[in-house]
């Protein structure tokens, strides 16, 4: 009872979420439902846009009504590992006069971490984050630091700009659970957004949850159940995506795909279903559900060859594909 309860309380959260946030967000309701499909599964996501749609305001205004502690790290080519987890600095007592070196805690030790244009600073850098995403812990100086929970980062990455960036490797792209594309807002919205951010008016935003009751949210998700054809069904539609798989992969896998899919992507496809059944007021999952996070899972997981990228073929096509192809078992 304990849990219809929780899932109750998720399905009310999630409206007055989206309530709150489209106070001054307007639009861009799939890219809402994927960012709150991530909080609950507690999944990274990378946000793909190019400058302008929002999504900064986005994160800090969701950050804002769970009444969670937010950072926002703007990634430039000079930025150090250090700017990122802390440093420890020397620090000498002004009565005995002993000198010890003291830890100080940099932006990361927060709740919810916006990593804006994350592809600007180079690898080293970028590695900083790669313990903090996988094991919510950073180690400096030998010591290791536990960070405050829940923890999540929502990276940015601007599309059209490639000079002075640096691509992500894909050991940091696939701790990421989706990657949510930002599109631009139709002709009415825009007239919306302009009439609105012009008018001096600002919003007041309501506090929904906090960490406490974000955490307990979280929890409920894995233990949705999930029956075993739609766990085949998702780790079917992953091991499609690579070439070589015992001859198993349709032939435009094996024509344009040299990496397919790991199998940290059938734990988020099963994940995001979860949660994606909760916020729709079930307690079981489909094969829609699979489906339906299917291309924010997969899209970054999947590295084309230069065949594919000489045809124009994209991740989003090949997972268009595999979706048809792929059978219920």
């Amino acid at each position: 009872m304990e849990d219809l309860e929780l899932a109750k309380e998720l399905v009310q959260a999630k409206k007055d979420v989206v309530k709150e946030i489209q106070k001054v967000i307007v639009g861009q309701d799939e890219v809402i439902e994927d960012l709150l499909v991530a909080l609950f599964s507690k999944g990274h996501c990378l946000f793909v846009g190019v400058p302008g749609l929002a999504k900064t305001l986005l994160v800090s205004t969701l950050a804002q009504v769970l009444n969670l502690k937010f950072s926002r790290i703007q990634f430039t080519p000079d930025l150090m590992p250090g700017d990122i987890t802390g440093t420890d600095i020397l620090h000498e007592d002004q009565a005995t006069g002993k000198r010890s070196f003291q830890f100080i805690k940099g932006p990361i030790f927060s709740n919810i971490i916006l990593a804006d244009e994350i592809n600007r600073t180079p690898p080293k850098t970028q590695a900083a984050l790669l313990q903090a995403m996988q094991e919510h812990q950073v180690t400096v100086g030998g010591a290791t630091y536990h960070l405050d929970q829940p923890f999540l980062v929502f990276a940015t990455q601007n599309p059209i700009e490639h000079e002075g960036t640096y691509p992500l490797p894909e050991a940091q792209l696939d701790r990421f659970m989706f990657i949510i594309n930002v599109s631009y807002p139709t002709r009415e919205q825009e007239v919306e957004i302009a009439l609105s951010t012009t008018s001096g008016h600002h919003p007041e935003i309501e506090v929904v949850l906090d960490a406490e009751r974000v955490q307990e949210l979280q929890k409920l998700v894995p233990r949705v159940p999930v029956s075993e054809h739609v766990a085949h069904y998702a780790v079917d539609l992953v091991q499609s995506t690579r070439p070589n798989q015992n001859g198993s992969s349709p032939s435009f896998v094996e024509e344009w795909i040299d990496w397919g899919a790991g199998p940290r992507a059938s734990q988020y496809l099963i994940l995001g279903a979860k949660a994606r059944a909760l916020m729709d007021e079930r307690v079981s999952i489909t094969v829609e559900d699979v489906r339906s996070v299917a291309r924010q899972v997969l899209e970054h997981r999947i590295i084309l060859n230069f065949k594919a990228e000489a045809e124009n073929i994209t991740p989003a096509d090949i997972i268009s594909k595999l979706l048809e192809n792929v059978k219920v078992g």
